[in-house]
């Protein structure tokens, strides 16, 4: 059983699932609809025209900056593929980041940098994943003149706080976009990168190195509705029940003894008073997230989940502390 990575196990869906940060309100009903009506008879359209033109008008940016890829992990290991085709060999990485982007570095063989102004590769994700907080270097890194991947797959799901970088950097960097986790439909894989102001060139060759298809009709017909007015409303409105969720979650934590990190995404990153025993949880129908692969060993990721999640939370962590 794989306890280090949210989700299904090989003992299969989790009752109570803290492990991942989708959307605990979802799935959105109209992506919901949108997938489950989706033509797999057949192969979409090649070139995804109209897909990027609505992903690129929802984002107010040219269609040729689009970049679509089977999933984030699929466009981390492209991008830097393709930094190292042009000759990068330097990768600057944050302290804690998601361990798919080290992964890559280590399989081009990109020597990472304590500075990123030696870099010719660097990767930021906001808010960030394990802790849900604001990279505190965003602004160094977007200055050190490194290919920069802002990873923007929890600002949908940002329930305080904003971006630490303003327009304008953000036109100078790439975007990384993974809608399912807003639309809870983590088990549909499709995500579109938007390429800086004036890398039409480096968006086509990135176009290149992908295989044909990246997307299938599932994935098309998620991304074509998470743009949807209808989709963001609902959107909108699950962020007012997930800070209603998350305020009680914290209190749960907090009256549970445990050292709870900033965070404005719909996940918490803690620290327990003891070591969990994470396979009696899991046994008890609890996954949370180990987040030793982040680089933050001894904590645990919760995704914000409704009361009676926590509910069965607090009884299932009660229980092992009796029995310790």
């Amino acid at each position: 059983m794989n306890i280090t990575h949210g989700g299904p196990d090989t003992l299969g869906v989790p009752r109570w699932d803290f492990s991942t940060n989708a959307n605990a309100c979802g799935p959105c009903p109209m992506a919901l609809a949108a997938v489950q009506q989706a033509d797999a008879r057949h192969y979409p359209e090649p070139s995804y025209a109209a897909l990027r033109e609505s992903l690129a008008a929802f984002h107010s940016v040219d269609a040729a900056r689009i970049v679509l890829a089977g999933s984030a992990s699929e466009f981390i290991h492209r991008f830097t593929a393709w930094v190292a085709r042009e000759g990068g060999q330097r990768v600057w990485l944050p302290v804690l980041a998601y361990g798919d982007c080290a992964r890559a570095a280590q399989t081009w063989r990109l020597e990472p940098m304590h500075d990123p102004a030696r870099a010719h590769l660097a990767w930021v994700c906001e808010p960030s994943s394990p802790t849900g907080e604001i990279e505190p270097f965003a602004r160094r890194v977007v200055a050190s003149g490194a290919q920069v991947v802002l990873d923007r797959a929890y600002e949908p799901l940002r329930l305080n706080g904003a971006c630490s970088l303003d327009p304008v950097a953000l036109q100078r960097i790439w975007q990384l976009w993974t809608p399912n986790k807003a639309m809870g439909l983590t088990g549909v894989r499709g995500a579109y990168a938007i390429a800086p102001e004036r890398a039409v060139v480096e968006a086509r060759a990135l176009d290149q190195l992908a295989p044909s298809w990246p997307l299938g009709a599932h994935a098309v017909a998620m991304l074509d509705a998470w743009v949807s007015p209808a989709a963001q409303d609902w959107l909108a409105r699950s962020l007012e029940t997930l800070r209603e969720w998350k305020h009680e979650q914290l209190g749960l934590l907090n009256d549970l003894g445990w050292r709870v990190l900033p965070s404005e995404a719909n996940y918490v990153c803690g620290e327990p008073p003891n070591p969990l025993d994470a396979m009696t949880l899991r046994a008890a129908g609890i996954k949370l997230r180990d987040t030793t692969s982040f680089g933050l060993p001894g904590h645990w990721r919760l995704g914000v989940l409704p009361p009676e999640a926590q509910a069965a939370l607090r009884t299932a962590l009660h229980r092992t502390e009796v029995c310790r």
